[in-house]
């Protein structure tokens, strides 16, 4: 199995940002929050808070009962965007990087030479030394290598923290029968409930299967793919596209009243509106979700359809994309929430989206006029700041919901609520850290 790609996973990448940026916060058991606040969950550990079993998406006030000595951090948008940048341009001095996956992953292809185990290998610990030199020592991250990258991938979270796992040799790597269904990439909770009523529970049960069963157990011609990929194949990725844009945001306990947490929306909504203009997607589609506290509202009964905290209600239109037209409809949408109880956390989802080439145009006088005011605003907020211009009805919430984290969407460093964020960040660094830098930058 001749060796293409190189995956690089930067470990516990938020919490080694901020111990990059704070030195005094290295060795500790740190937990990256959005808020400070035992209602929120985990967004990301340091290794020394994993090993009281901490991990991303555990409870806050959970965390602080597992771990006394937890330091909690708020988390900021902007200095990760920036770290994954700079992570990416310092490994692009020892390979090109030919994939970005997720803020924390991407991958490299081989060629040549380049392919050699002891020759790839090396390019692995010096892209290590790359990235430690040139961003920080606190950034550090583990490289699977192997035929094609959903092995590499899977040979990336073999050993951690500071990994290096080549995994060669012809047919399925015999590293991987001690693996589990669910630490291959793409099989979650419901593709392991499928294997399992084909009766697969085991990885080297899954190994055994020809391609013509592999298909029949994955119910899909996916199942053929990954049989090939399993076995260290050359296959083509599987595309993905853009399905929504969104932002949620758990409100502080001063924003808990419903003026205070519909302004927050409307700031979430513009968020999204504008991010949806800068990547030329077009929604047809507006999700409204709101979480309440787990008392259940005053006055509510089963009959109205309250089983959880949860509730949530959407809207279609023509496609659209402009923030004046999204905040009437969202507007409708907020009237008909459940009434009574304390509002937690609140979140906006536009989807059903299209891309320029394949939307149709504003055809009515009004709505290319709000189209039109829509760019105008946007080239505004892009000199002048973020929170230059925006609709009036988040006057009150147009500091709140700041830039959160991003995932598997990085967003541009020129988008105005990125620099926004960044610049916030900094600051926050400098006041922490009495003016200096807090370590490489």
């Amino acid at each position: 199995m001749p060796l293409r790609t190189l995956y690089v996973d930067l470990n516990s990448f938020f919490a080694s940002v901020e111990q990059q940026l704070n030195p005094a916060l290295r060795g500790k058991p740190v937990a990256v929050v959005p808020m400070i606040t035992d209602t929120t969950s985990v967004i990301a550990a340091s290794y020394p808070a994993k090993r009281f079993g901490i991990k991303t998406g555990t409870r806050v006030g959970d965390a602080r009962r597992m771990c006394p000595g937890l330091i909690l951090v708020c988390g900021g948008h902007g200095k990760y965007i920036e770290f994954h940048h700079r992570v990416v341009e310092a490994a692009a001095t020892v390979l090109p990087v030919q994939s970005v996956h997720s803020i924390d992953e991407f991958s490299c292809r081989l060629l040549g030479v380049e392919r050699e185990p002891a020759r790839a290998a090396a390019l692995a610990r010096e892209m290590k030394r790359a990235i430690a030199s040139r961003v920080g020592e606190c950034l550090t991250c583990s490289i699977g290598i192997a035929g094609n990258r959903l092995l590499a991938k899977m040979a990336s979270d073999m050993q951690k923290p500071d990994g290096l796992v080549v995994l060669e040799g012809d047919g399925p790597p015999s590293a991987l029968r001690g693996l589990t269904l669910r630490d291959i990439s793409g099989v979650g909770p419901k593709m392991e409930r499928r294997l399992n009523r084909a009766g697969v529970y085991t990885m080297e049960h899954l190994l055994s299967l020809d391609e013509g069963r592999m298909r029949e157990a994955w119910g899909s011609v996916v199942g053929a793919w990954y049989w090939r990929a399993l076995r260290g194949e050359e296959v083509g990725e599987r595309a993905t596209v853009r399905r929504s844009i969104g932002h949620q945001h758990v409100l502080s306990p001063e924003r808990r009243t419903p003026e205070r947490a519909r302004a927050v929306l409307v700031r979430l909504l513009d968020k999204a509106a504008a991010r949806a203009r800068h990547v030329g997607c077009w929604a047809r589609r507006l999700t409204v979700s709101i979480r309440y506290t787990r008392d259940k509202p005053d006055g509510a009964t089963a009959r109205e359809g309250w089983r959880a905290s949860d509730w949530s209600a959407s809207a279609t239109f023509p496609e659209c994309h402009d923030t004046t037209t999204l905040v009437q409809e969202m507007a409708r949408l907020w009237e008909a929430r459940p009434q009574g109880g304390t509002i937690l956390m609140v979140g906006v989802t536009l989807s059903d989206l299209s891309n320029g080439l394949g939307s149709t145009r504003p055809l009515f006088d009004d709505a290319q006029r709000r189209e039109r005011l829509a760019r105008a605003v946007d080239r505004i907020n892009e000199v002048a700041g973020r929170a230059a211009i925006y609709p009036a009805s988040m006057h009150e919430a147009r500091t709140s919901a700041p830039a959160r984290i991003a995932f598997s969407n990085i967003p541009d460093l020129d988008m105005p609520h990125v620099k926004e964020s960044a610049a916030r960040d900094d600051a926050r660094a400098r006041d922490r850290n009495g003016g200096g830098n807090g370590g490489a930058r």
